[in-house]
């Protein structure tokens, strides 16, 4: 099922947002939103890695275990996920285990994406199969990550 453009840019607004509230918390700005295709919100997450010492604590996987508890299954076809960045192998295997119909994302994650970038098991012959879309508001999303990693070095150097 394809995302219209339109909802994808809104569902990134709100990633953006959640991105920026983690860069806040010192967290690397990654935010995500799992959506209907109407782009009818029903869950929101960002990074909380530090915060929670969890690995796994990625906006992904947060906005998608969210998801799954407000709709009472681990199963939430239909549903579609977007994220500032690339899905990692964990998030995008914990989106198949979802059954999500989509995902859209920001940034490509060079070192981590599973999307193409480092990765494609997007495109890999799964028993599940879903729609992947890249680059949606993608210098925005850029800009995000660039600037915090920028600020988190100057402010290593100054110490």
């Amino acid at each position: 099922m394809p995302v219209p453009p339109e909802i994808a840019f809104e569902l990134m607004g709100l990633a953006l947002e959640d991105a920026l509230a983690a860069a806040a918390d010192d967290e690397v700005p990654c935010g995500a939103v799992v959506a209907r295709a109407d782009g009818t919100v029903v869950a929101r997450g960002r990074n909380r890695i530090v915060a929670s010492r969890d690995p796994s604590a990625h906006a992904e996987m947060l906005a998608i275990r969210t998801a799954a508890a407000l709709e009472g299954n681990y199963r939430v076809p239909g549903l579609i996920l977007a994220s500032t960045l690339e899905p990692c192998p964990m998030c995008l295997g914990a989106a198949f285990h979802a059954r999500l119909a989509g995902v859209v994302y920001g940034a490509p994650e060079p070192k981590w994406g599973a999307c193409g970038s480092l990765l494609n098991l997007a495109g890999h012959p799964l028993n599940h199969r879903m729609k992947v879309r890249g680059g949606v508001r993608e210098e925005e999303c850029r800009k995000i990550i660039r600037d915090y990693f920028q600020n988190k070095r100057r402010r290593h150097r100054t110490g």
